[in-house]
């Protein structure tokens, strides 16, 4: 499950420079940066209650920073409060389409506002669901 949060808020950064407006021009040049999720919402199904993964979460998940590197590599950093055993994680990202891909696995960007990224990743545990990731650019 880690792994899997992991992929979301990757995906999740954006850096632009336009004034008056809430939408960005998504590119890998746009999405790199560093982000930190604050919030993560799970579906079963379409019709099913959404839960807060978020507020289950523990406390040393909730502080680590993702970060998007220009180079196409991303660093995922266990800082604040640190799990034991740490959260660091590395790999590769891109940007494809309406996509985010997190060592090679593919996010749907919901959103991108140069401020945060929404990422939805579906049939995570049962056909038909869904996690949502909302990272804030820090």
């Amino acid at each position: 499950m880690r792994k899997f949060l992991l992929v979301p808020v990757f995906l999740l950064a954006i850096s632009c420079s336009k004034s008056g407006d809430d939408s960005c021009t998504i590119s890998a040049e746009s999405l790199a940066g560093s982000y930190k999720m604050i919030a993560s919402k799970y579906k079963e199904s379409t019709a099913a209650m959404e839960e807060d993964l978020y507020a289950a979460m523990e406390a040393c998940e909730k502080d680590d920073v993702i970060t998007l590197k220009t180079n196409g590599t991303y660093e995922s950093q266990d800082l604040g409060t640190v799990c034991n055993p740490t959260n660091d994680d590395s790999g590769t990202w891109s940007y494809s389409g309406s996509n985010l891909l997190i060592d090679g696995d593919a996010v749907t960007i919901k959103s991108f506002n140069c401020k945060s990224l929404v990422l939805v990743t579906s049939n995570v545990f049962l056909q038909g669901d869904a996690i949502t990731l909302t990272l804030q650019k820090q």
